[in-house]
């Protein structure tokens, strides 16, 4: 990745310069309550540095999806609340985009403080396609910072996005990768430079359209495919198993037989399944072999058997990528197809794997169920940019900063 770095800025020296970072800290919140904080963590480092050189901090993030207006349900406040307990020191909340109340605050900054901007989102020119109206935004994002300030890209969770926060900005401010974006490209780096053998990867989740891209660039690439989560059923259909009422993606069943009948030695999928007589915490449950769903029951996990076989291959690789769960976790019934592979994950990592979570409900799985982070080499922030990248797409968030090197 040929770009400059958050080192290089800081070479160069920021102290009483504005830089507008574009960090990820779009986290999961319940009720006001962020539940899984690990976003706002990771992006402490980088504002860290900039705050400690003296700069004058802009940060511009996206929380869920409101429709390009105002949404106080998705209003930042809980985040700046948890970045100021993060970071030590006050983090002002502007109370819009790039409006008034935002030029103000970034206007009264001084050096080591720190502005976050109301919700990117709320502006509809954000995620605009027309690239006027995103270049419109851009500008008024780079008038925050004056005509000296520089851009810090640091949200490896939108690089794959042409936003203007995350794209457009980047073509009108010098511009710089952040820790957490390099890091990320380095590690991803790895899996696709010559990665140590035997080489792993689970994917879960519950649609195969998801991640279909991923399994033709992977399969041919690694020693083992592990396939669990929703998507697993429809593989069975395509071996001409019932799946009762498990979920399945009725189109890409031709697409699975001929996943199947290319990569058949690569591709693993559960041998027995945990089915439900609904879809809930309580349900009914039992242990049933992958071609005996029976009607009216919906597989929620991988079974006992296929978890102990999953976690046997896993602990003989050397490189491992994880992405998408094996179940329903967030139900503790249906979460121990999960939690063993995970397990199994952290086990070779301790001997010397090197493991790669990446990102989304892989890394929500990991910290609910009492997982510790350091149990794996690297945990991405960003589950779509991760697969992206591994499916050899173009980032435009990585693009733009190549054009400033």
């Amino acid at each position: 990745m040929a770009v400059k770095t958050l080192q290089n800025l800081l070479d160069e020296g920021v102290e009483g310069r504005g830089v507008l970072v574009r960090s990820d800290l779009n986290v999961p919140i319940d009720n006001g309550t962020i539940t899984d904080p690990g976003r706002i963590i990771a992006s402490v480092p980088t504002i860290k540095a900039l705050v400690e050189a003296g700069a004058k901090v802009v940060v511009t993030a996206h929380l869920g999806r409101p429709k390009g207006a105002p949404d106080p349900a998705f209003s930042l406040a809980p985040v700046a609340a948890r970045l100021s307990e993060e970071l030590g020191r006050n983090v002002q909340l502007a109370g819009d985009v790039v409006g008034g109340d935002a030029l103000a605050r970034s206007e009264g900054l001084t050096d080591g403080d720190v502005l976050l901007l109301e919700n990117i989102r709320f502006d509809a020119r954000e995620t605009s396609k027309d690239e006027a109206e995103r270049t419109k935004l851009a500008k008024a994002l780079v008038e925050l910072v004056g005509d000296d300030g520089a851009f810090v890209s640091d949200g490896f969770g939108v690089v794959h996005r042409k936003q203007a926060s995350v794209y457009d900005v980047a073509k009108l401010l010098p511009s710089y990768a952040g820790n957490l974006v390099a890091t990320e490209v380095d590690v991803l780096a790895k899996l696709t430079e010559e990665p140590a053998r035997p080489y792993a990867v689970v994917l879960g989740g519950s649609k195969v359209s998801d991640k279909l891209a991923v399994i033709e660039a992977l399969a041919p690439q690694v020693d083992t495919l592990v396939i669990g989560g929703g998507m697993c059923f429809t593989f069975f259909a395509a071996q001409g198993y019932s799946v009762g009422n498990s979920l399945k993606q009725d189109e890409m069943i031709d697409t699975c037989k001929d996943l199947l009948d290319r990569f058949a030695d690569v591709i693993h999928l559960p041998k027995d399944v945990v089915v439900a007589d609904s879809f809930s915490a309580d349900a009914e449950a039992k242990v049933v072999a992958s071609h005996q769903i029976p009607d009216g029951w919906m597989g929620l996990d991988i079974g006992p058997e296929s978890t102990k076989r999953f976690s046997a291959v896993l602990g003989a690789a050397k490189t491992i990528f994880w992405n998408g769960p094996m179940g329903v976790f967030e139900f503790e019934k249906f979460a121990d197809g999960t939690r063993g592979v995970a397990e199994a994950i952290a086990g070779a990592t301790a001997k010397g794997a090197f493991s790669v979570v990446g990102g989304g409900d892989s890394a929500a799985a990991v910290r609910s169920l009492g997982l510790p982070d350091d149990g794996f080499s690297h945990i991405s922030t960003g589950g779509g940019a991760s697969l992206e990248y591994l499916e050899g797409k173009e980032l435009p968030g990585i693009t733009a900063l190549e054009g400033t090197a």
